[in-house]
């Protein structure tokens, strides 16, 4: 059960988001506080990455209101980029550039954001590769590595922007199922450490484990939520989530 209380650092109101006849998110309105580790579960389809991808404007909603760390995110291009800036995203691939290094790859967004100098940049991505496992991989090639090794080099690149809130789009999807647990255990080990994290996952038991909070969504609503996330994956209460929970084993 969550114990957490920090501030609100996330607020989404009544925010819709379609694409001609489908709609991803049907006027959600949730908040999320600093600190939290929230996971997002549903089938595929029902709106879970599509609310990651509006937080940090990748996705611009229909309507309604999202407010992340005080900034309104509208049109206007400053507000987007101060964002951006405090939210570090992790996708399903990986998006490491092939012809850089794993160091450079790291220290590429923080010395032309943060406009960092080499020294401090590299210094900062040496000790988030050990956070991670891979101090001693970081001299070669994303091609040189497995998909989890790339996975966490993706992780400690987003850290390495120092974001206050980290959102995970489905990170172990695309990991053979030997590669997920070392994938998992970084992000166990981040969120021990106070980060707040939006996590959209379909590994149950990480969630159950892991979270703060579970939010339910089926096609583009939320539908249950709660802060005791291993009482949800032992009783769901809505027949969705219960449906939806009978497919997996060991939970």
């Amino acid at each position: 059960m969550s114990t957490r209380t920090g501030k609100q650092i996330i607020r989404i109101e009544n925010v819709r988001k379609a694409w001609g006849s489908f709609t991803a998110l049907n006027g959600v309105s949730v908040t999320f506080r600093e600190g939290e580790v929230v996971c997002i579960i549903g089938p595929s389809g029902s709106g879970k990455s599509t609310l990651l991808r509006t937080i940090n404007r990748l996705e611009r909603q229909d309507s309604g209101h999202i407010i992340v760390d005080g900034i309104t995110l509208d049109d206007d291009l400053k507000s987007i980029d101060a964002v951006r800036a405090e939210v570090g995203m992790v996708f399903q691939s990986f998006n490491l550039f092939a012809h850089k290094t794993v160091l450079d790859n790291i220290t590429l967004a923080p010395r032309r954001v943060r406009h960092w100098n080499r020294e401090k940049a590299e210094q900062v991505a040496l000790e988030l590769l050990q956070r991670v496992g891979l101090a001693a991989h970081a001299h070669k090639y994303p091609a040189q590595l497995s998909g989890g090794q790339q996975q966490r080099v993706a992780i400690a690149r987003a850290l390495a922007m120092q974001p206050k809130i980290m959102l995970f789009d489905e990170p172990t999807s695309a990991l053979d199922p030997e590669m997920v647990n070392e994938v998992l255990q970084v992000m166990r080990d981040l969120a021990k450490s106070g980060m707040t994290m939006l996590i959209v996952t379909h590994e149950m038991g990480f969630a159950r484990d892991v979270a703060d909070r579970v939010i339910f969504f089926d096609h583009g609503n939320i539908v249950e939520e709660s802060d005791d996330p291993r009482t949800f994956f032992s009783g769901p209460q809505h027949p969705r989530a219960q449906s939806f929970l009978t497919s997996y084993s060991g939970l």
